[in-house]
């Protein structure tokens, strides 16, 4: 590899969780080679301000990068239009870009698959995305797999895989209304819960940029590779979580040694068999197991106490 992947961490007011996801990344093999561009959202109320300022400040002090630039937001963005409004302005000087957000645990060699996956797969049009994070699928056997669905937990992709116009909302209810099977479709390749999502995103009824990428990779049909063996673990999960509240259900146990190989494979359809693994973690009946599994010890019936009561009574 001639050049390393810029970086972007998009930030907003979470100072532990980004203490420790940046602890993680200066850890990883890649960092000192790599650039890393922190975007850091504003406060969307003033109830959150003294907590965006601690985390402005932290981002301040940060080194053991090759470079590190900071952009703060004047206004408030919202994740959406942070992430699409700031992967744009690098992916376009850059080429690529890897990004994360802020409450992600990288393991050390994350830089180095992704740098390696961008490289390895980049004259290969089929792919539009690199994964770090993975879900446990057993059935699958190769170091890497591939799937249409990408997943938002540390991800890269390539300049001429992304576009800002991917996102338009107003384009993708044409696209909709233009084919009345579409979204059945969509499902039957990404998840039970993808049509939802992607009606709540363009109706304004959620802030996902994320669904509107699988989407993408569904109607361009392209896929995103993915690692044998996560190298994400998701630390934002809780009341605290403006994205990602309540219980985690995609943890991933399956883990590799640090000093493990990466290596690639070439684009090939995938096996149906390890598609249905991938996708039943995105039904309802999935969900219900986790909870339900989470009931039987002490510590899981805290959790679903805690977030019955921030549901009901808002704390």
């Amino acid at each position: 590899m001639k050049t390393f992947a810029p970086i972007c961490l998009f930030t907003y007011n979470r100072l532990s969780e980004t203490q420790q996801t940046v602890a993680a990344l200066q850890k990883n093999d890649f960092a000192p080679l790599s650039d890393l561009f922190i975007f850091s959202d504003a406060a969307k109320e003033l109830s959150s301000l003294d907590k965006v300022m601690a985390v402005r400040d932290f981002i301040k002090s940060i080194d053991g990068f090759k470079s590190v630039s900071i952009f703060e937001a004047s206004k408030n963005k919202g994740l959406a239009n942070a992430i699409i409004d700031g992967v744009s302005r690098i992916i376009t000087e850059y080429g690529k870009v890897i990004v994360l957000e802020d409450d992600l645990i990288t393991r050390p060699n994350f830089l180095e698959f992704m740098n390696q996956g961008l490289h390895y797969y980049e004259k290969e049009k089929k792919i539009q995305s690199v994964n770090g994070f993975s879900l446990n699928i057993e059935s699958a056997m190769d170091s890497v797999y591939f799937q249409q669905r990408p997943f938002p937990w540390g991800w890269a992709t390539w300049e001429d895989r992304w576009d800002i116009s991917l996102f338009d909302k107003e384009s993708l209810k044409e696209i909709i209304k233009n084919d009345q099977s579409i979204l059945k479709k969509f499902k039957n390749h990404c998840g039970e819960d993808v049509a939802r999502m992607l009606l709540n995103s363009i109706h304004n009824r959620n802030d996902s940029w994320y669904i509107r990428w699988v989407f993408n990779h569904f109607t361009s049909n392209k896929f995103s590779v993915y690692p044998l063996c996560s190298l994400v673990s998701n630390i934002g999960f809780g009341n605290e979580g403006t994205h990602c509240k309540g219980i985690n259900p995609y943890k991933s146990s399956k883990k590799g040694s640090e000093d493990e190989v990466l290596n690639f494979i070439d684009y090939k359809k995938t096996k149906k068999k390890i598609t249905q693994d991938f996708l039943r973690y995105f039904t309802k009946k999935y969900r219900l197991l986790i909870r339900f599994q989470l009931l039987r010890s002490r510590e899981g019936r805290a959790l679903v106490k805690k977030e019955i009561k921030s549901k009901v009574f808002g704390v």
